[in-house]
């Protein structure tokens, strides 16, 4: 049975969701604030948590970040803050998934089973106990043999495509700045490609690997400064 500690200080709210996901077999933990969500992390083993941004002892980013520090634990905010800033900032907090309220339960559910699929086929998928995949959303990359899949379709990549996509999902929710990509792609002093290489490249990998490249979702362009990658926040542009 796979536990989930919901931290939430809307009591009502927290009442509502733990009631919902205990119907659905798991074991729910209950915690109002982080003081309490830090005693459970002590004490039993969570397989997933839900966490609210704004507490009353402290920071859902912050925590959340903490957390990043010492555990891969699967992290969804639960938040009202809607903004699109909002939701890049808890990204690059280090969340698996954000949601904003009010939401629907059954696609909060659904948003649980999916992160907690990919969490155990994470767990499942190493070798001697090192990690060969990189797994995001549907897309799934083998170190390996340099293979990459979206759900269970084989992707071709060029060389350039699969070092560019393997860096995004290494720093998954971390703006990285075009110079850093550039001089970790192609030159360590970014001096022998132009100033369309990076572009042309993005493209080509939205379009092989985005369901609509034109309204990208897990490539995210941030304007004048680099790219993210995300799973599920819509991108601004193509």
């Amino acid at each position: 049975m796979d536990t989930i500690l919901v931290i939430e200080d809307d009591e009502g709210l927290n009442r509502g969701i733990s009631f919902s996901l205990n119907k659905e077999n798991y074991k729910v933990l209950s915690a109002k604030n982080l003081a309490e969500a830090r005693s459970y992390l002590k004490t039993n083993g969570i397989d997933i948590v839900l966490l609210d941004i704004n507490l009353p002892d402290g920071d859902g980013l912050a925590f959340c970040r903490e957390l990043r520090g010492s555990s891969n634990i699967p992290v969804i905010f639960l938040t009202a803050r809607d903004m699109e800033t909002d939701e890049i900032i808890g990204f690059a907090a280090g969340a698996d998934d954000y949601i904003t309220k009010p939401f629907s339960l059954s696609v909060l559910k659904s948003r649980i089973e999916a992160r907690l699929r990919r969490s155990n086929l994470m767990k499942e998928e190493t070798v001697g106990g090192r990690k060969c995949w990189l797994i995001s959303g549907d897309i799934r990359l083998n170190m390996d043999n340099c293979k990459v899949y979206k759900e269970q379709e084989e992707i071709e990549l060029s060389i350039t495509e699969y070092k560019l996509l393997k860096l995004l999902m290494e720093h998954k929710g971390q703006l990285l700045l075009k110079e850093q990509i550039l001089g970790a792609i192609w030159d360590s002093e970014a001096n022998f490609v132009d100033e369309n290489t990076l572009p042309v490249n993005i493209r080509r990998l939205r379009k092989k690997l985005e369901d609509n490249p034109s309204q990208p979702k897990m490539i995210k362009t941030v304007h004048g400064m680099g790219y993210l990658w995300t799973e599920g926040a819509a991108a601004d542009e193509s």
